[in-house]
């Protein structure tokens, strides 16, 4: 019963250890580190001049109507300007700062606050609305205290992190929180890979950093979820990604991203199947662009990339943001899966800047108008330019009311320039979805259509119109 004891007591002891060794404690406080790094993290604030062309009568004159002439200059285009605020950190004693691109793009003014009190200007050394990223140049000789970046590989979920930045235009604010997930893709950019954390990050924390208990930046504060401020989503780039870009940035003025010239899709468990693989990992080439770094090494549509430079592949979003941190013109060996066996091709990477892949993503969206018979309206698909523009929510869908008729049901009732996005409470993604559903409506019984609008003022509506 003796031995029984002690090998109970020296067991707990054992597992008391272990616990202890993978457990870290509560911090008792942050401030030391909070008052340690707050001169570092800066206040961003920008202006530009933005014109609109509104007509300030709730009505519209009939064509040839007299009245036309005599107020046309009240429906003139008008320039107001526009500010936006934001966060960045600095990362050079002489005064680089990091932020995101959305937080500058089509700044005339940029305005950068340091440790609360001292205002400089600064110019953009570079941007990158791929990865969302800027790095500004403080217009002054002072000297700054810089931050690190610390390796965001490191970083696993349930690790404390604290964000510093400029909600609301606040200035100086810590929250903390710990990381609640790694690699998560929401939709926003061509590279995603955020880390998510539930330190809560608003409207102005954009650009401002994430740092570990060491005090080293292991994210860029980019987005949230919930446009009425913070739910506990908040998302950063991590800084290994960050960095790469950052760097390149500084030394070019611009990005140089491997090409491999490759369109892919995900391996399903389908494929996987017929394709005789172990498990559904990888990505399918679905196409190869003609005299690409792919094609000249011979990769085929069909071919399941397996592992890319000595990485493994297990989702095909992976691959492009693997490719991309690649150095251009780096050899690289290219794992394949064909016709139910591997083979390894050698493939020199090129640079997507300068590929016909990426010229013809940069292309402008169209803004053919369409005409909507039974609503007596013209409209044309919203585009990232409107979203920009008019600063409304990342991922936004709808139709731009681009003309009114004097007989359409909607004239005492929306304006031109209007964004329709939902109708009967489903969200409206292409002309011929807002016909098919305004034609339910006309033959109901009810014939009254919800219609929800984003109006001239950017400003949600609901409104119901009774159809003739």
């Amino acid at each position: 019963m003796k031995k029984f004891r002690i090998y109970f007591l020296s067991l707990l002891i054992v597992l008391s250890y272990n616990i202890k060794s993978y457990s870290k404690s509560v911090p008792e406080s942050f401030a030391d580190l909070a008052e340690k790094l707050m001169p570092s993290v800066v206040n961003i604030s920008t202006t530009q001049t933005v014109v609109t062309n509104s007509n300030p009568f709730p009505f519209q004159f009939p064509p040839g109507s007299p009245f036309e002439d005599m107020f046309k200059e009240f429906g003139a285009p008008q320039e107001r300007q526009s500010s936006a605020l934001g966060s960045g950190f600095i990362i050079d004693s002489k005064g680089i700062v990091v932020t995101n691109n959305h937080v500058i793009q089509d700044a005339e003014d940029i305005i950068v606050r340091v440790n609360g009190d001292k205002e400089f200007k600064a110019k953009v050394i570079g941007a990158d609305p791929l990865s969302d990223i800027a790095v500004l140049q403080l217009d002054t000789k002072e000297n700054f205290v810089p931050v690190k970046f610390g390796d965001s590989d490191k970083a696993r979920i349930g690790d404390w992190v604290i964000a510093i930045g400029n909600p609301f235009g606040l200035g100086g604010t810590v929250t903390s929180g710990i990381i609640s997930a790694r690699n998560r893709s929401i939709g926003l950019s061509r590279y995603e890979d955020y880390i998510q954390t539930d330190a809560s990050i608003n409207s102005g924390n954009s650009g401002g950093p994430l740092f570990d208990m060491n005090g080293n930046v292991i994210g860029i504060n980019t987005a949230i979820l919930g446009r009425s401020g913070s739910i506990g989503i908040g998302f950063s780039i991590p800084s290994n990604s960050a960095k790469i870009v950052i760097d390149q940035l500084i030394e070019f003025g611009e990005t140089k991203r491997g090409w491999l010239g490759v369109r892919i899709q995900d391996v399903t468990k389908e494929i996987a199947e017929v394709e005789n693989l172990k498990e559904p990992r990888g990505a399918l080439v679905a196409s190869v662009a003609e005299n690409s770094p792919s094609a000249k090494a011979g990769v085929k549509a069909g071919d399941i990339i397996l592992e890319f430079d000595g990485e493994k592949i297990k989702e095909m979003k992976e691959l492009p943001i693997i490719v991309a941190r690649t150095e251009v013109g780096k050899k690289v060996e290219v794992k394949i899966w064909r016709n139910k066996k591997e083979i390894i091709k050698k493939i020199t990477l090129g640079r997507l800047e300068t590929s016909e892949d990426f010229k013809v993503s940069e292309k402008p969206e169209s803004s053919t108008e369409s005409y909507i018979d039974d609503l007596k309206i013209s409209v044309r698909k919203l585009n990232n330019e409107d979203i920009k523009l008019r600063k409304l929510p990342n991922q936004t869908n709808g139709l731009v009311i681009t003309k009114i008729n004097n007989d359409s049901p909607l004239i005492n009732s929306i304006e031109q320039e209007s964004i329709i996005i939902e109708a009967q409470k489903k969200k409206i993604n292409s002309v011929n979805q807002l016909i098919q559903i305004t034609r339910q409506v006309l033959n109901s019984n009810q014939k009254t259509i919800l219609l929800v609008i984003y109006n001239k003022q950017n400003q949600k509506e609901y409104i119901g119109i009774k159809l003739k």
